[in-house]
């Protein structure tokens, strides 16, 4: 029988080893998966490389893990935030590495990920500072780069329903990221408010089915079902 649900925090981060590339849902802190971040953190994993839309704020979530010295490199679209204290202190000193993406590039090399497509070619950055020693080509008239596809060791991500083979539905704004970086991860671990019976789910809400989701652990925030 097939049942991807665990009990535990410790459970859910087993095996997540140093080194290690994260995938982190959300778009600041809305579908952002706060409770697998802090587990992540209690799990003690470091030299990790965190791909993410932003670079954390305050000194919660992606700041605290920054902060405790356990991640080396961030890959974002959005470094600054309105309280980036943390990741601009951590480079201003040199102890962590910034890769920049553009938004929509790093959505689609995510995707890319998840749908077995190495690289593609795109307009985006053409002619900037971010296209630097990356391959260009004419394509229909239009000079592009070359981009990679941006797979993860570990994908971690917030969903509002899951049945117990993994099937995700997502709640307005907190889709977000979340279903790219399901795709992408090779181990995607999901944090769902609501967990129903196998069945439930009506086939066309299904955004991420179970088949890129290993682990989900149930982490009501109190809001009914829709």
């Amino acid at each position: 029988m097939i049942n991807k649900i665990v009990q535990t925090m410790a459970e859910a981060m087993a095996g997540i080893k140093d080194g290690s590339t994260v995938l982190l849902g959300g778009f600041g802190s809305v579908g952002q998966p706060n409770e697998l971040l802090e587990a992540l953190i209690e799990a003690g994993p470091t030299d990790l490389t965190i791909v993410s839309n932003g670079a954390g704020t305050g000194r919660v979530g992606l700041a605290r893990l920054m902060d405790l010295g356990r991640v080396r490199k961030i890959i974002c679209s959005f470094p600054r935030s309105r309280d980036p204290v943390v990741f601009e202190t951590l480079y201003k000193a040199g102890k962590i590495e910034l890769e920049i993406v553009p938004q929509g590039t790093i959505a689609e090399r995510l995707h890319a990920a998840g749908a077995g497509v190495g690289a593609f070619y795109t307009p985006t950055s053409v002619g900037t500072p971010l296209a630097r020693g990356k391959e260009e080509r004419e394509i229909d008239g239009r000079l592009m780069v070359l981009e990679y596809a941006l797979p993860g060791d570990v994908a971690l991500v917030e969903a509002w329903q899951a049945d117990r083979w993994g099937n995700l539905t997502y709640k307005r704004s907190g889709r977000n990221f979340n279903p790219v970086m399901a795709m992408a991860g090779k181990l995607t671990i999901v944090q769902a408010q609501h967990i129903v019976e196998l069945g439930t789910l009506d086939p066309d809400t299904v955004v991420t089915p179970g088949i890129f989701v290993d682990r989900v652990i149930h982490v009501p925030y109190g809001d009914p079902p829709l």
